[in-house]
């Protein structure tokens, strides 16, 4: 499996170097995670849409690809018309991302919250990593994006735990999205209700983008977590 690393300068911050530590001490952490070939100034620009009680990293993915980053590979799958994804790399690079989380409070001590926020191939991470450690994180926000399927035998496991806790979940999309496939939004309706305490939201005439209709209803739904 390989070893992915967070390239902490590359992160984006809400609030001041100098005042991070003051911040993240009294205010909860919201995690922004762009999509396929984009990079971490891409979603950074709904801050200013998003509640102001968060301190705000967008994140950036590290697989170079194209102009941009991925979380993970995407290979043409000829028999779907789709992609293949290689679980491994996606658990691999969702360990990162705890990784980096655990460095971010042994630097500045225990967060006050978190929560996600994913667009497309970002939500399905966030989703990947909420299965890993449903106990740190109070919700999840996937825009545009799905649960991948992970046949690992300690994934069963993850899933058991993670219907436990059922924490908060906005799955906001376009029915006719054009990029996320009928079999991926067949297996996220399936799988969101049974593993979480589901907000699901449709937009039509968004494609695979954000609106601000849906904004106006993210930002109500992370208050409303707070």
């Amino acid at each position: 499996m390989n070893t992915f690393t967070i390239n902490s300068a590359s992160v984006r911050w809400s609030v001041s170097a100098d005042r991070l530590e003051a911040e993240l001490a009294s205010r909860p952490l919201l995690v922004l995670l762009h999509g396929y070939g984009s990079n971490a100034d891409d979603l950074f620009g709904l801050v200013d849409y998003l509640p102001d009680h968060f301190v705000i990293a967008s994140v950036e993915a590290p697989l170079p690809v194209g102009p941009g980053f991925a979380w993970y590979n995407l290979a043409p799958d000829p028999e779907t018309g789709g992609f293949k994804r290689d679980i491994d790399e996606i658990n691999a690079c969702t360990m990162a991302l705890s990784r980096w989380l655990d460095a971010l409070e042994a630097r500045f001590g225990e967060l006050q919250g978190l929560s996600l926020l994913g667009f497309s191939q970002g939500g399905s991470m966030a989703l990947q990593l909420l299965r890993r450690m449903p106990e740190r994180i109070d919700s999840v926000v996937v825009l545009a994006s799905f649960v991948t399927e992970d046949p690992a035998p300690d994934t069963a496991i993850y899933d058991q735990r993670l219907a436990e806790f059922k924490p908060r979940v906005f799955w906001g999309r376009d029915p006719r999205d054009p990029v996320i496939g009928p079999e991926l939004i067949a297996y996220t309706r399936k799988w969101l209700p049974a593993h979480a305490d589901l907000e699901e939201r449709l937009y039509s005439g968004i494609g695979h983008g954000i609106n601000a209709e849906e904004l106006e209803d993210v930002s109500a739904f992370l208050s409303a977590c707070a």
